[in-house]
């Protein structure tokens, strides 16, 4: 009697493969980083800000494109310092520039009531550059006259540029909401539950705001050790109203993929949460999201969220928004000990 050749292969692959405890089914519940990929990623998805730490290699240079999606994301004291320092240096060269032709370049620099020879060129190319005039100071020579129309097309083309960068900065729509410093795991309703805190810094109104939040670690499943993601089920996904704080609840009880969770077991799966949020812009009346991510090690036990209400003069509500990463320390071990109505904890 022949046999078919045994192939353990096709054994295991036939063998039914023990659940883990994730609320989809593994094309739903990647967030689309892929599954093979996840398994080989080491560290975190997401930077703390919500930016993806994830590069692709084998494109062209993209250089203008990075430099316009930095000016836009760049906060404004910071975009304007760039700004005014990198007009300060390109006069600065079309400076040397010019006295590197020598005294005769320009002509008629004893007007300007300058000494320095440096002064007087940075401030002939100044008014060259913003077209403001040059008080009667003009180049001589065809090097110099050369510089001098270079810059003077330079100067109004880079205006152009980033006159449209201010314009897009103040008119895009955006979100900016601030979280908690850290996530804590606190007590809810006789259990624990996982909590961060958001607020919107921004004076615009947010409405129908929105929460997505999942887990991803490491779990021992039948054996080998791989990643696995899970979408955290929440006291509640949405608020019509944004106006003051919104502190994000997700109860950990028997069908939580936090169930039994402790520290060291939160170290050793490298967990980290990564949010969604969503919300209409009223200005703009359009959409905008934002991301954020906690890791492992950015979760506080055994505390809670401090009070951040605050009395108004007026009697209307009112938080205090820097206390929004507060805590209050509990006992030792008031929320590092698993609830008993939990239920043993994911391997």
């Amino acid at each position: 009697m022949s046999t078919t050749p045994h192939d353990p292969g096709e054994e295991a692959a036939a063998r039914p493969r023990p659940s883990s405890f994730a609320t989809s089914s593994p094309a739903e519940s990647d967030l689309g980083f892929g599954r093979v990929v996840a398994q080989s990623v080491r560290g975190r998805f997401l930077s703390p800000d919500g930016h993806s730490t994830a590069r692709k290699l084998g494109l062209r240079g993209q250089a203008a494109e990075q430099f316009y999606l930095r000016a836009l994301a760049t906060p404004w004291p910071q975009f304007l310092l760039w700004l005014v320092g990198g007009i300060l240096l390109l006069n600065g060269l079309f400076a040397l520039a010019y006295r590197a032709l020598g005294d005769a370049a320009l002509v008629g620099t004893d007007t300007l009531g300058l000494t320095d020879p440096f002064l007087r060129a940075f401030v002939y190319s100044v008014g060259v550059f913003t077209t403001t005039g040059t008080d009667g100071v003009h180049a001589a020579g065809a090097t110099a006259h050369l510089l001098t129309v270079t810059e003077a097309l330079l100067g109004p083309l880079l205006a152009m540029v980033v006159l449209g960068i201010i314009i897009a900065r103040l008119t895009r729509p955006r979100a900016q909401i601030r979280f908690s410093e850290s996530a804590v795991i606190a007590p809810y309703e006789g259990g624990r539950a996982l909590m961060f805190r958001i607020v919107n810094e921004l004076p615009s109104e947010l409405t129908d705001v929105r929460a997505a939040v999942s887990m991803t670690w490491f779990e021992n499943i039948d054996g080998p050790r791989e990643r696995n993601f899970h979408q955290l089920k929440l006291e509640r996904r949405d608020v019509t109203f944004f106006p003051l704080h919104w502190t994000i609840v997700h109860p950990i009880d028997d069908a939580s993929p936090l169930r039994g969770v402790t520290p060291e077991r939160l170290r050793r799966g490298e967990a980290e949460i990564l949010i969604r949020i969503s919300a209409h812009e009223e200005t703009f009346s359009t959409q905008v999201s934002v991301s954020h991510s906690y890791a492992w090690d950015e979760v506080t036990w055994d505390a809670k969220f401090a009070n951040v209400f605050i009395e108004s003069i007026d009697g209307a509500l009112a938080i205090d928004v820097e206390r929004l990463s507060r805590f209050d320390r509990l006992a030792e071990n008031s929320t590092r000990a698993p609830a008993s109505h939990e239920g043993p904890p994911i391997p």
